[in-house]
């Protein structure tokens, strides 16, 4: 029989609009207190939404060294390469001296790429002709960028990979990691997801489909999952990137170990008259690689957008999968809090988890105030709840019909 070795999560960095860190991050989400507010990061006046989850007072000089010229990345690429210096930290790694003596993955998961980036060329080029765009732009601008530049830093045993699967590109990435480290192919991976979409055109691009709100009065309770009163979710973004290992390197090691990564399911949507019917295979195909049963499941993490379609079928395809027992398991959304930042938002899911499974408390789902009878299960409404977290499912849909679904599980002491 083939071995199948257990992965752990030892390490998290984390940049999200309600906290930069894990501590910040997650009393931010206790407290159900959003991280929403108006657009500063360029001129949105005349655009119909002026609201997202920008992260607050993040310097990348005070963050990334000098010599890696912060400025010339990507605000993504900025974003994921902290999140993985603050994760290697965390797990009690240092990215100089990481004495790696196997190849390790860098797995990051991306949805929008460096679109600030491109939009800083077609300016330059409008302005100065087609022969001035910055020289760096090149590089800055391709999806492989962040994970190029976390494993440079790294050194030469690492191995860089990009996942692009629209929102579930971050929790893709990180069980792709988590599969190399259950076959063997890999001890330790870094894997996560980042995006920063807050720029002009991806703004517009947004509010052309109709997919963010434009109650600009209110940012703070703009984002209201499962909510009746909801109309549209938030963009937002940020970046959380993890250390993954083999348990028994992680056990060697005697550091932290935050939960064990369990199965994983991803299907699109078959049925254009059912959106979001993809999560029902991917939450079975979740229970079944990581041999649960409904009955298992302490807690379910919700994709819950604040979509008024989207977090209705989601819903529905959970009582299709749990039968009674959806009415018995606490679901939440963090989105209220959050926002949706789109590849990076499975990763803030993650998070989450880690952290319920560790306090043993689930945190509210902020801004739920008036019940629509097509949303009728136990979302936590408002304030935090201590709870048994042994084993929770996290749900993550994406523009498209993609959906993925991961179990992940407390790691007895």
């Amino acid at each position: 029989m083939i071995k199948r070795n257990r992965v752990v999560i030892t390490g998290i960095g984390i940049l999200a609009p309600n906290g930069i860190g894990l501590e910040a991050f997650w009393e931010s989400l206790l407290a159900g207190r959003s991280g929403i507010g108006p657009v500063t990061l360029f001129d949105a006046n005349g655009y119909k939404s002026r609201i997202a989850g920008e992260i607050k007072n993040f310097n990348p000089e005070d963050y990334i060294e000098p010599e890696l010229r912060p400025k010339r990345m990507a605000r993504h690429t900025q974003l994921a390469y902290v999140a993985a210096m603050m994760a290697l930290k965390d797990a009690g790694l240092d990215p100089s001296n990481l004495e790696l003596h196997c190849p390790t993955p860098v797995v990051i998961g991306v949805s929008t790429s460096a679109i600030d980036v491109i939009e800083s060329v077609y300016f330059a080029m409008r302005d100065k002709g087609p022969n001035r765009a910055p020289a760096t732009s090149a590089a800055a601008s391709i999806p492989q960028a962040p994970a190029n530049v976390i494993a440079d830093r790294i050194g030469i045993s690492a191995n860089a990979a990009t996942v692009s699967s629209a929102c579930p590109s971050g929790i893709d990435a990180l069980a792709e990691a988590a599969a190399m480290i259950r076959s063997g192919e890999a001890e330790i991976a870094i894997a996560g997801g980042a995006d920063a979409p807050i720029t002009p055109l991806t703004m517009a691009s947004f509010i052309g489909s109709g997919l963010i709100s434009s109650n600009n009065g209110e940012p703070s309770e703009a984002s209201r999952p499962f909510d009746s009163l909801r109309r549209s979710g938030v963009l937002s973004e940020g970046a959380g990137v993890f250390v993954l290992e083999n348990l028994e390197r992680a056990l060697a090691r005697d550091v932290r170990v935050y939960l064990e990564v369990g199965g994983y399911g991803k299907q699109r949507d078959m049925d254009p008259e059912r959106p979001g019917c993809g999560l029902v295979d991917s939450m079975k195909q979740a229970l079944a690689n990581s041999r649960r049963m409904v009955s298992d499941i302490d807690y379910i993490s919700a994709y819950g957008p604040s979509d008024r379609i989207l977090d209705a079928a989601e819903v529905a395809m959970i009582k299709e999968v749990f039968g009674e027992r959806a009415r018995s398991i606490p679901v939440n959304s963090i989105k209220g809090v959050t926002g949706n930042a789109l590849g990076a938002g499975g990763p803030f899911q993650v998070v989450a988890c880690a952290l319920s499974i560790r306090d043993q408390v689930i945190p509210p789902t902020a801004n739920y105030e008036v019940q629509d009878p097509e949303c009728d299960l136990d979302f936590v409404p408002n304030r935090r709840r201590k709870a048994k977290v042994e084993c929770a499912l996290i749900n993550v849909r994406g523009i498209g019909g993609s959906a993925s679904s991961l179990v992940v599980d407390r790691i007895a002491a």
